[in-house]
């Protein structure tokens, strides 16, 4: 399939978010899951009336259909800490990890409402104060991986293959799209394969809508080293989809605004285009819970800011509404990232970056 990228109609929310990123560093919002842990729902909370055939606690992505109060209660906080982005409440919302929860019928309908959701409290929120403001749509890596084995004993099984992720992503970006996303988040990536595929749904759902839909990528690091799942440093992983011309680029869950520090470093400097950022509220505890302040959290950040490595800054798991008003208040007045302007040579990625002179 040829891709024509000049035959499809711009996004005036890329053209928009790169306006708004020229002039201050731009807040985007904060976890969801740890979040919703906080209004202590019981099985039948998340069931509601569905009627699925299996429990559904901890199906935070059902609640655009069941409570969708708790997801709208989230947004509205964030927003009111000065969030410029909502992230939809869809990190699982795929066929393959609603087959846990014996829901792989209702994909469409989570995506479609959560991003109507994100999208009826972001226009809300510009209207009050005309600050532009936008809906990414998340796509999580789901739980399978097409680059690794899941198998010790066959390192040649898969249990998908890649015409099969990309079609459960597209059809998660439809929907996402359709319910009014400004751009779809591929985030968490810990299989480049995974990602890849991502890049491949949503391409081809731009020739079908003939428009441009704008991509976000976010890696997620398993190491100190900087290397995600499968293996990819964090500027391998760059030059294997920079052809995606993503709108921004970035890391988030992994580790503390401490363990990223060089690994931003590192991206700023060689990605022209904007950097993302949202990490987690420190590392978890014995009791795997989030306890950084959200001034110390800040604080880490502030440092990325004021030395020009950041458009766009957030937080991940254990983060809160107060983690992202620390974080607005600390780079409020600081200048945005300048966009890396590398030279033009070949630059291709294994599990590390390789450079042709």
């Amino acid at each position: 399939m040829t891709l024509i990228p000049s035959a499809l109609t711009p996004s005036g929310a890329r053209v928009a978010l790169i306006e708004q990123a020229s002039q201050r560093i731009l807040i985007t919002d904060g976890a969801f899951g740890t979040e919703i842990q906080n209004f202590k729902l019981s099985e039948a909370d998340y069931a509601g009336t569905l009627g699925l055939a299996k429990d559904q606690k901890g199906n935070n992505d059902i609640l655009a259909l069941t409570k969708p109060e708790v997801p709208e209660s989230i947004h509205r906080a964030y927003f009111e800490a000065g969030a410029d982005i909502a992230e939809t409440n869809t990190f699982s919302a795929n066929r393959i990890s609603q087959a846990d929860y014996a829901a792989e019928h209702l994909v469409r309908e989570i995506n479609l409402e959560s991003a109507r959701l994100a999208r009826r409290i972001a226009d809300e929120y510009q209207a009050k104060d005309g600050r532009p403001r936008f809906v990414a749509g998340a796509i999580g890596p789901t739980n399978k991986t097409l680059s690794l084995s899941p198998d010790v004993n066959d390192p040649g099984f898969r249990e998908i293959d890649w015409d099969h992720l990309v079609d459960v992503y597209k059809e998660q970006a439809v929907a996402l799209v359709e319910g009014g996303a400004d751009f779809v988040l591929v985030e968490t990536v810990f299989d480049t394969l995974n990602a890849k595929a991502a890049i491949m749904a949503i391409k081809q759902l731009e020739l079908e809508l003939g428009r441009e839909v704008p991509i976000m990528m976010s890696m997620t690091l398993t190491d100190l080293s900087g290397r995600n799942l499968s293996g990819h440093t964090v500027e391998a992983f760059w030059y294997a989809v920079r052809h995606a011309k993503p709108v921004t680029i970035g890391l988030n869950c992994s580790f503390g605004a401490t363990q990223l520090r060089p690994h931003v470093r590192a991206l700023s400097d060689i990605a022209d285009t904007l950097i993302m950022v949202y990490p987690n509220a420190g590392l978890p505890n014995e009791l795997g819970q989030y306890d950084e302040m959200p001034e110390t959290t800040a604080g880490l950040v502030h440092e990325w800011a004021e030395h020009g490595q950041v458009n766009i800054l957030g937080g991940c798991c254990g983060s809160t509404p107060a983690h992202i008003a620390a974080m607005a208040k600390a780079v409020q007045g600081l200048p945005p990232r300048q966009l890396a302007h590398p030279e033009t040579v070949t630059r291709l990625a294994g599990l590390e970056p390789f450079v042709m002179a």
